[in-house]
């Protein structure tokens, strides 16, 4: 059984607990798919929010979780399939930060919207 801080999908949550494989996974894929992700940008401030070291441990397990299911493989929709690949993957970020959205910060914000625009103009 998952507990209240964990994502519910045991591949996930074990790669939560490794959070330097989380950070090197996590830019690898999100730079792929950035500007397919329409929620690319909540997505970055939960990772940005994750990683500081001001933030609760119990928001850090729920936001790592949820973007430990972001960067895996494989989940319950495959991410490949057009317009539905990543409902899963919202659906999962959208709870985790609905549960912890007093920790995500302006700051974390405007890291997010800063890194995502960077990303964006390099690709054009």
């Amino acid at each position: 059984m998952a507990s209240e801080h964990t994502v519910g999908f045991e591949p996930a949550d074990r790669l939560a607990r490794d959070q330097e494989s989380v950070r090197k996974r996590f830019w690898g894929k999100f730079k792929r798919v950035a500007a397919r992700l329409p929620f690319a940008e909540d997505l970055l401030s939960a990772y940005y929010c994750a990683f500081d070291r001001q933030t609760p441990r119990h928001v850090q397990a729920a936001l790592l979780g949820a973007i430990a299911y972001f960067i895996l493989p494989f989940d319950f929709i495959p991410d490949m399939l057009p317009v539905l690949g990543f409902t899963d993957d919202a659906a999962v970020l959208a709870t985790a930060i609905r549960l912890v959205a007093a920790h995500i910060t302006p700051e974390h914000r405007e890291a997010a919207q800063a890194k995502l625009k960077r990303i964006t103009e390099t690709e054009v």
